[in-house]
């Protein structure tokens, strides 16, 4: 039995002069700290118990002997092996914090791994020995390590070390089975990264992240310490980077004179520049260069789905696709023979499992079936997609905003959830979602899922379309949602609620400030509720990366702009229930954005739930933790629609 502690706190609170008295009932359940959080029913409970423990598995690497996978059996999502398909999934670690992922050490029989503590994302490196289980942490405690690659051989490993406060980030090289011998290649103010290492074992492939429409690639040295960038100084956006298998090559994905991401082969030396895919009015999502330097795998992302392709590298090669069934692809990894691809793959009725693709025959081997719950998947809900017309024209014609809609069985109309994306340059796929099924299935309730401007996928002129003095036109594309729920007779528009985390927070918080009247309240995660402080108090890693997109709060301009739009300061117009969600070691949004805006809405008469998780950080990770988020979501849910 988890320790239950029920408080009732007072407060005075004086607004226009007058004394308005508010009670709190606080109470404590694990690691949590609840504001006007009801218990739930046992009935509820028992239901969600079946929904929460849908899982799902991830590919991480090949193995000698197998392969790696992600999955949770316990608290957290751990690293488990896999000896065939469909075998036993022997569970490696075994660590009460998530675990990041695994990369498989080339040429030996070990992987690297990552994790944090209580989601303060400070991650650490560790090896894992594959011959022996043993762990060795390669990292530092209280720094910040990220984008680790090897050297083709496995001697060394390469990643970015940065500190609490810091946009400095150190580059810094290990041989692995030499911890001690950690030297610090270059040091750089920014967010750079490394992509990988040279064949021969003499370079690097650096690259520094600007914002989602701008980043670099550069050339580094290791025996000269020369850093030769090799990409113009335009907005232009790159992602990932390989060597060719002679070092004379880079391979990556760019927008350069493009509208979409698209692959290409850049000549080191000359620096000219080849398109290699296929011209396509959606982006080339992930690339990979297969180990022996002949083969291609990359995905695109076109309108939500995924699409796999094999190429070979010479001029005029065709792509070939790989027979996936309509869904969104994870992740696409080769093994050390070049003849096979590990996938993660999901599909809006079946959770992500992990597979591998055989070239020369051409099929697809399921090795992980994830449990359901005991759910009868036949009831699981695909959504169709919608381009609903919001407030301004692209061009001559009416803009349109795509959205995935979730609609129970039953009879409508049916109340509605707008759950809203984060990013802010994310993007809304239709993946498997166990809590969207519930809301469905269980509660009735539709859900409509926008990708709103400023969101990937759709080209970087749509991405663009909300930087700036433009961030509240993504709020009005909430806004003109909402107005076509209204003609819609499936939907009852008298009963919607907004739910979003992180920037899908802001876009929470500002629909409810702004569309008080038209909802029934908001659920905010993680939310934003002023960029001014927001940007003074996350992480230094991250600062100048969301000023880019958010405004710099430097410019006097820009900030009365972020005065005037701040939810913080529209507090006043909320009306509607408010259930903030937060965790305490937020890295990104600092817990400050929510207990300002509790405060706020609080004084100003309005009614808020409020639940921070102690032990989390940017959402929560922990099972019990997201078990007793989906517990007082469903009865926020069930009291603002009114349902039985």
């Amino acid at each position: 039995m988890r320790k239950l502690m029920i408080a009732l706190v007072s407060s005075t609170i004086l607004i226009s002069g007058v004394a308005y008295a508010e009670e709190v009932q606080k109470r404590t359940q694990g690691n949590l700290v609840m504001e006007n959080v009801p218990i739930a029913s046992q009935e509820i409970k028992d239901r969600l118990l079946q929904y929460q423990n849908t899982r799902a598995a991830g590919f991480q690497g090949f193995t000698k002997d197998g392969i790696l996978i992600t999955t949770r059996f316990a608290e957290t999502s751990q690293i488990h092996f896999v000896k065939q398909p469909m075998g036993a999934r022997n569970q490696l670690t075994y660590f009460n914090e998530q675990v990041g992922g695994a990369s498989m050490r080339p040429k030996h029989n070990g992987f690297v791994f990552s994790k944090d503590k209580g989601g303060d994302e400070f991650f650490q490196y560790y090896y894992y020995n594959l011959d022996n289980g043993k762990i060795t942490q390669l990292t530092e405690s209280g720094t910040r390590n990220e984008g680790l690659n090897f050297s083709k051989d496995g001697k060394y490993a390469i990643w970015t070390v940065s500190k609490s406060g810091s946009s400095v980030r150190d580059i810094v090289r290990m041989e692995i089975d030499n911890p001690a011998s950690k030297k610090v290649l270059l040091t750089k103010d920014g967010s750079w990264s490394v992509f990988d290492y040279s064949n021969d074992g003499k370079k690097l492939l650096l690259g520094e992240y600007v914002s989602v429409t701008k980043s670099k690639r550069a050339i580094f040295d290791i025996d000269s310490g020369s850093l030769n960038e090799i990409t113009p100084q335009l907005n232009v956006s790159y992602d990932g980077g390989e060597f060719s298998k002679d070092d004379k090559s880079i391979y990556l994905v760019s927008d350069e004179n493009s509208n979409f991401a698209y692959g290409v082969k850049i000549d080191v030396a000359s620096q000219n520049r080849t398109r290699i895919t296929p011209k396509l009015n959606w982006d080339v999502d992930s690339f990979n260069l297969s180990p022996d330097g002949k083969k291609l795998s990359f995905s695109t992302n076109e309108d939500g789905i995924s699409k796999l392709y094999i190429q070979g590298v010479e001029n005029g090669a065709k792509p070939k696709a790989v027979p996936l069934p309509m869904g969104v692809l994870g992740s696409g990894t080769w093994n050390e023979a070049s003849n096979k691809i590990g996938l993660s793959f999901t599909t809006a009725t079946s959770p992500a499992d992990a597979y591998v693709y055989d070239l020369a025959t051409n099929k697809i081997t399921t090795w992980t079936q994830s449990e359901i719950g005991g759910l009868n998947s036949k009831n699981f809900v695909a959504p169709k997609l919608v381009h609903y017309p919001t407030f301004d024209k692209d061009g001559a014609n009416q803009r349109t905003i795509p959205a995935f809609v979730y609609e129970p069985k039953t009879k409508g109309p049916h109340p509605v959830i707008i759950s809203i994306h984060g990013g802010p340059e994310g993007q809304s796929r239709p993946y498997f979602s166990s809590q969207i099924n519930y809301w469905v299935n269980e509660l009735g309730i539709s859900v409509i899922v926008p990708n709103v401007r400023g969101s990937t996928g759709y080209g970087k002129e749509y991405v663009d379309l909300d930087n700036g003095f433009k961030r509240m036109d993504s709020v009005n594309d909430i806004g003109s949602l909402i107005d076509w729920i209204g003609t819609q007779s499936q939907f009852d528009k008298s009963k919607i609620v907004v739910y979003g985390g992180s920037y899908g927070g802001f876009m929470t918080l500002a629909a409810i400030t702004n569309f008080n009247d038209k909802l029934a309240g908001a659920i905010d995660i993680v939310g934003i509720s002023h960029f001014t402080t927001f940007l003074q108090n996350t992480q230094g890693y991250r600062r100048d990366l969301r000023r880019v997109e958010y405004g710099d709060e430097r410019d006097e301009k820009m900030r009365a702009f972020h005065e005037k739009i701040a939810p913080l300061n529209n507090a006043q117009k909320i009306t509607k229930p408010l259930f903030v969600i937060q965790g305490a070691n937020d890295p990104r949004v600092p817990k400050s954005e929510a207990d300002q805006m509790v405060a706020k809405v609080r004084a100003n008469g309005g009614k808020v739930w409020y639940m921070l998780g102690m032990d989390e950080g940017h959402g929560f990770a922990k099972k019990s933790n997201r078990d007793a988020q989906r517990e007082a979501e469903t009865l926020f849910l069930k009291e603002v629609f009114g349902i039985k």
